[in-house]
């Protein structure tokens, strides 16, 4: 147990957010669909660990580019305000060498695959690049994070060697529209600081009317992982695992419903049970069907 303590107040592991890894799970799982997909339920081993390890340091990678924008707004925010750049326990510079080097040992990683692989990473570095940034020029910083958080699909397909066919664009789509979803009921744990401090986000702009909004966006998604399913053959598993994935979409309605901080951060917490829950049962159609 103090070793685990030692981790969570060690700075660089903070920074890296390898002491809450939700965000490597939420982009873990939809890499997982793609790569099953993509690969017909039987991705290669080599593309599996490039994957697995490329989500973590990536992960850690837009961690603290995000931490690097907002090193001036995150001490303002009460739940970011012990965000180590912003306590000054790491330099602004060494937090950008640090990016460095996991943006190469990212590049190590992708190298191993093909050269439209390759291509796409570098689309998915400008998109991480520019996505903190937006939080003070746009109302719906969420779109951009669900653009960049979506190109794990794009890169996946490629990766196993194919083309984007309809069912690769489709399943981008769906990641897009549920990383909106799940990252607006994350916003708004923080509106008040926002609104206070400047930030943008759709949990501001839709305030109100913004579980309208993440339901749309989460029917959305659900609609086009089930042109996915159907487009790739999947049977009655896969539908399932939709079905119980719109019952949890409901459940987070429901809680968040309160507006409560603690509600909200527990119905975006959520979402790693339902990308888990759509990959489990992914996994079971092809074992049925296959």
């Amino acid at each position: 147990m103090s070793t685990l303590a030692g981790l969570s107040t060690n700075p660089w592991i903070r920074l890296f957010r390898l002491d809450r890894p939700i965000g490597t799970y939420l982009l873990l799982w939809p890499t997982l669909w793609a790569l099953w997909l993509a690969s017909n339920g039987f991705p290669e081993i080599d593309i599996l660990l490039i994957f697995f390890v490329g989500v973590i340091v990536t992960r850690a990678a837009g961690c603290v580019i995000n931490d690097y924008a907002d090193r001036n707004i995150d001490g303002q925010i009460s739940r970011t305000a012990n965000r180590p750049i912003a306590t000054g326990e790491i330099k602004p510079h060494s937090a950008l060498l640090a990016c460095v080097f996991l943006l190469v040992l990212a590049f190590c990683l992708v190298i191993q695959t093909n050269y439209f692989t390759v291509v796409l990473s570098m689309v998915a570095v400008v998109l991480m690049t520019i996505y903190p940034f937006c939080k003070r020029w746009i109302n719906f910083p969420q779109v951009i994070l669900g653009l960049t958080w979506g190109w794990v699909v794009p890169m996946s397909f490629a990766a196993v060697g194919h083309n984007i066919s309809f069912v690769a664009f489709a399943l981008y789509l769906s990641v897009v529209f549920w990383t909106i979803a799940f990252d607006t009921l994350y916003a708004m744990v923080d509106r008040e600081d926002d609104i206070r401090v400047g930030v943008k986000s759709t949990a501001v702009y839709w305030a109100g009317n913004e579980l309208r909004h993440i339901a749309l966006c989460q029917l959305c998604s659900l609609i086009l992982l089930a042109y996915c399913g159907h487009q790739s053959g999947r049977g009655w598993a896969f539908g399932a695992g939709i079905a119980i994935t719109a019952i949890c979409f409901v459940r987070q309605l429901r809680l968040a419903n309160s507006r409560e901080k603690s509600d909200c951060l527990n119905s975006f917490m959520n979402n790693h049970w339902v990308g888990m829950c759509i990959f489990l049962f992914l996994v079971l159609d092809y074992c049925m069907i296959d």
